[in-house]
């Protein structure tokens, strides 16, 4: 089985979290490639089996706008039967880019693998523990 994960950074927090999906995915047998998310395009994306995607939560509760959101919407369509899991970092309101971002992955007919998985700025080990439990969930799908 084949999984990307795919996340946009700013401060190196939701790159951290990514690291941990993708370690998770590896030990439990997935064939994982991670991404930054301006290394390849949404059709590209597609191509997977499964899909990690991460992104902090910018501005009021949006995704990151100049590369990330692009790419979301132009994946959005190419996303119905596939198993995503979501994840991201933030630093400030309730999880509410979070909330809208799974709702649109759910309308876009993918199967949630499960709820996003959010760390409030820095990821502690707790966080990244549930990050590679996140890619090992992900993986056995």
């Amino acid at each position: 089985m084949q999984i990307a994960v795919i996340y946009w950074t700013g401060s190196g927090n939701t790159e951290a979290m990514a690291q941990a999906v993708a370690e998770g995915a590896r030990n439990a047998g997935a064939d994982v490639s991670l991404f930054q998310v301006s290394e390849l395009t949404a059709a590209d994306a597609a191509k997977y089996e499964r899909l990690a995607l991460g992104c902090p939560a910018m501005g009021a509760e949006v995704l990151e706008e100049s590369e990330f959101e692009p790419f979301f919407t132009e994946l959005e369509s190419k996303l119905s039967g596939k198993t995503v899991a979501l994840f991201g970092s933030y630093g400030w309101g309730d999880g509410q880019w979070m909330r809208d971002w799974q709702e649109r992955t759910d309308q876009s007919g993918a199967q949630l693998c499960q709820d996003g998985l959010m760390a409030h700025e820095t990821p502690d080990e707790a966080a990244l523990a549930q990050c590679r439990s996140l890619g090992e969930a992900l993986a056995k799908s």
